[in-house]
């Protein structure tokens, strides 16, 4: 991407003045009421006088045209019929707007000649003019810091530093969605769409250079332009993690990913050697990219992979073990030093105090607790630790020394500041889901990892491992990690 477009971009993600054009009541005028609190000015562009009076009546300054909004305007939405499509994004670029986002729909993905004529029509216009055009197809742009949303329901406001990009509107809404459940904040996301102006590997390039990002995921169907997309992602990858959730694995998800943004099928196969080639992070599902994120952003870099587990019963102890297990992690035994410190800790009947620890009824109280922490961090034969916290085995127990969840949540982030060694919670089942949810989102608020099972942990952090590994071995043979 060249400098004037990349500036251009820069402009619709930071704009002075965004027009929408044709947002209607049936919709609930989502587009206007999605960038109302932008630090923007925005008005609409509407010619149906049924629509106008409750435009007006939200308070937004309506015109005819683009060319008649006073002003220079930046950042253009566009939501209507896809015949008007092409006139208005015309409009668009005689304005010398920096970007047009276009959500309208059914164009080269329905297979019909009149979509592929439009798309056609619309890529021509735009290559002619090198105009930025988001989509088609596609939910627009996010960025919290200046409050440009795609949905009401998304966050907006400082501190993110997570950029994503997805050929699914619905992904790219819902990532910063559920980014935020999960002590996440997303500053950039981009509803790709069809990608017929500004492709896959353009958009990696544009969030690489951004130095306010500093990880990157997408969600990607397909790409026109392989090599393109490779190069990109090789340099990106070098510089920050990468996290991929790859759509179309199948072929009936390639199919589906055909008629939804129209990208054809390509080999996974080929997808997983540019992933291992390129140092990047492969997802399979929407869990996982959050889970790895999870990761990423609150785990302290390790190259180790045995683990210093902390579990609530004795069944719990072997499924943590089976889990870990089979992600090529180990769960080594403790040094004596460690054993002698742990005996007179778990020392309730049925328990144990070998890795994985068996706590059982010995986690009596959040000191208690503190101390089996600190000898797991501080054995040399442990590179992670984790701990088991089930809520209604825990709670009941501190509630007897009054303390509660709070008082354990503050004492995992004490430890997590003062341990050399990476840490992570697993929330797991409680009788009370919603307590269950409530505490996993302090403890995600808190800054730390907190993974919903065992196997989901045991995959980010292999995951984890596997990019920290990769980056090492490129660093030791002169490559830029």
């Amino acid at each position: 991407m060249d400098a004037t477009r990349k500036a251009n971009l820069d402009r619709a993600f930071n704009p002075r003045l965004i027009a929408v054009v044709g947002d209607k009541k049936i919709s609930d005028y989502m587009w206007l009421k999605s960038v109302r609190d932008a630090q923007a000015k925005v008005v609409s562009v509407q010619i149906d006088e049924n629509e106008i009076p409750g435009i007006l009546e939200l308070g937004f300054e309506n015109y005819p045209s683009l060319a008649d909004v006073p002003g220079q305007v930046d950042y253009v939405i566009v939501a209507v019929p896809r015949p008007v499509a092409p006139r208005i994004v015309a409009d668009a670029i005689s304005a010398g707007a920096g970007a047009a986002a276009l959500f309208t729909s059914g164009f080269a993905e329905t297979g019909e000649d009149i979509g592929i004529q439009l798309q056609d029509q619309l890529t021509q216009m735009t290559r002619d003019a090198d105009f930025n055009l988001v989509g088609p197809n596609c939910m627009a742009l996010y960025h919290s810091r200046v409050g440009i949303r795609n949905s009401a329901d998304q966050w907006i406001g400082e501190g993110g530093d997570i950029g994503f990009m997805s050929n699914s509107g619905t992904h790219a809404t819902g990532f910063v969605i559920r980014a935020r459940t999960c002590g996440l904040y997303p500053l950039k996301s981009i509803s790709m769409g069809n990608s017929i102006s500004i492709d896959q590997g353009d958009w990696l390039e544009y969030l690489g250079d951004d130095p306010d990002v500093a990880s990157i995921g997408m969600y990607i169907e397909g790409t026109r332009d392989g090599r393109k997309f490779f190069e990109a992602l090789r340099d990106v990858a070098a510089r920050k993690p990468v996290i991929i959730w790859k759509g179309g694995q199948t072929r009936e998800g390639a199919r589906a990913a055909a008629s939804h943004t129209g990208h054809l099928a390509s080999d996974m196969a080929l997808w997983d050697a540019m992933i291992r080639q390129t140092g990047a992070i492969r997802v399979d599902t929407q869990d996982e990219l959050m889970d790895a994120f999870k990761a990423l952003t609150f785990m302290k870099p390790f190259t180790g992979n045995r683990m210093g587990i902390i579990a609530q019963t004795g069944g719990q102890s072997v499924l943590v073990s089976d889990a870990f297990g089979r992600e090529g992690l180990t769960v080594p035994d403790l040094t004596t030093e460690s054993y002698d410190i742990l005996r007179p800790i778990v020392t309730v009947v049925g328990g144990s105090y070998k890795n994985p620890l068996d706590v059982s009824g010995s986690l009596t109280s959040i000191e208690r607790g503190r101390e089996m922490l600190d000898a797991l961090a501080v054995d040399p034969n442990t590179d992670i630790i984790v701990i088991e916290a089930s809520i209604g085995f825990i709670s009941r127990r501190l509630e007897r020394q009054g303390q509660g969840t709070d008082d354990l949540i503050d004492m995992f982030k004490s430890f997590q500041e003062s341990s050399d060694k990476p840490f992570g919670v697993i929330a797991t089942w409680n009788q009370d889901e919603a307590a269950l949810a409530e505490f996993r989102r302090q403890v995600a608020d808190r800054g730390i990892a907190v993974f919903p099972s065992f196997q989901d942990a045991a995959r980010a952090i292999r995951r984890l491992r596997e990019f920290h590994v990769t980056r090492a071995e490129l660093a030791a043979v002169g490559e830029r990690p």
